[in-house]
């Protein structure tokens, strides 16, 4: 493996942990995954919970669908990350959580509006999709879709995927996303439907 797989293992526990602590997926609920290399990714395993997992608790998936190792059963959404990667050759990690506030916003068709330098810095875009059932191709082919122009992709009544070139960066892009709908709700609730992060400082910003 062109990665340490231990490594990648460990820092998806530790996310996993923290995500469930702050209310972003509950029970077992949620995905996470990391490339290992070109054709490879290590994926939570199906029922699992992300605050109790253990190194038992991940499956080495190719990007071909082949289980390759581990836990002989990925998550039922292991298509949501073969999908994502086959998009985006440059991520390196795959973040399926259940954001409550940046669901909401895309199931009832509001904007999920950048106010902050945080929200653009991070979350940059974000691309939603129509409600597909779980572990379907529709919902893991459209989700790749929106992918291939955004970090961040909401998928209605159902939850979010964010990718990025390392897990530290897709969960800290994960939780400015969430943070990003909080924002955008409370402004609605103040009357305000237009404002967003200045958008000529967003050249500056991503080129600093």
């Amino acid at each position: 493996m062109g990665r340490d797989l231990d490594a990648r293992v460990a820092e998806l526990i530790e996310v996993g942990a923290d995500a469930v602590s702050r209310g972003l997926v509950l029970a077992s609920g949620g995905n996470l995954s990391a490339r290992l290399d070109d054709d490879a990714f290590v994926v939570t395993a199906s029922g699992t919970w992300l605050d109790r997992l253990s190194p038992a608790d991940f499956s080495v998936v190719g990007l071909d669908g082949e289980v390759r190792g581990g836990n002989p059963t990925p998550s039922s959404e292991w298509k949501l990350h073969q999908r994502a990667y086959l998009a985006r050759p440059d991520a390196e990690c795959t973040i399926h959580l259940h954001p409550q506030h940046a669901v909401v916003l895309a199931s009832l068709g509001k904007p999920i509006r950048l106010l902050t330098l945080d929200h653009a810095f991070y979350v940059r875009s974000v691309g939603v999709t129509p409600f597909f059932h779980n572990g379907s191709d529709e919902l893991a082919d459209t989700a790749a879709e929106q992918l291939r122009e955004h970090d961040c992709v909401v998928m209605r009544h159902h939850g979010c995927s964010v990718v990025a070139e390392s897990v530290r960066m897709a969960y800290r892009r994960a939780l400015n996303l969430e943070d990003a709908a909080k924002a955008s709700i409370l402004a609605l609730q103040l009357g305000d439907t237009d404002t967003v992060f200045p958008p000529e400082a967003l050249a500056d910003i991503y080129h600093a």
